[in-house]
């Protein structure tokens, strides 16, 4: 896997993924940033989400779940300190779908948690604290 990021100016750079994807990254405007793209921190928390919640799914649509939806919800606390890394981080999973089962999903949650999102493994051996909730929606 590889990635560059090219500074433009300020404190904007440009992330492209070696896919050939590219996304704005950028600063608060305090800190000489023009606030055009999520910070690089926020993009840390994204991917967790996004690694995640692609788990939920794949694990979901594998079991032949009906599921028509699923949103992650992320709520993160930062060291006050520098460098000011994730100290805890919860995930919020909203699956929707037609008669999931509770348990289906439980455990979809906790595979990702426990064997699959490599992002959260990662984040998790650094010592952050992270925890994970879900709600199931009737499609």
């Amino acid at each position: 896997m590889e990635a560059s990021i090219k500074w433009t100016d300020g404190r904007q750079f440009v992330a492209e993924s070696g896919s050939g994807h590219a996304v704005i990254l950028d600063g608060n405007p305090d800190n000489g940033g023009r606030n055009t793209g999520p910070r690089p921190m926020e993009m840390v928390l994204m991917g967790l989400g996004g690694c995640s919640a692609y788990d939920v799914i794949n694990i979901l649509v594998k079991a032949r779940a009906k599921v028509t939806d699923c949103v992650a919800q992320l709520k993160a606390e930062r060291a006050d300190t520098t460098p000011a890394v994730f100290t805890s981080i919860h995930l919020h999973f909203v699956v929707t779908g037609m008669a999931l089962k509770e348990a289906q999903v439980k455990r979809a949650v906790e595979l990702s948690a426990e064997k699959y999102c490599s992002a959260s493994l990662m984040l998790a051996k650094g010592g952050v604290d992270i925890t994970h909730s879900w709600e199931i929606v009737e499609a």
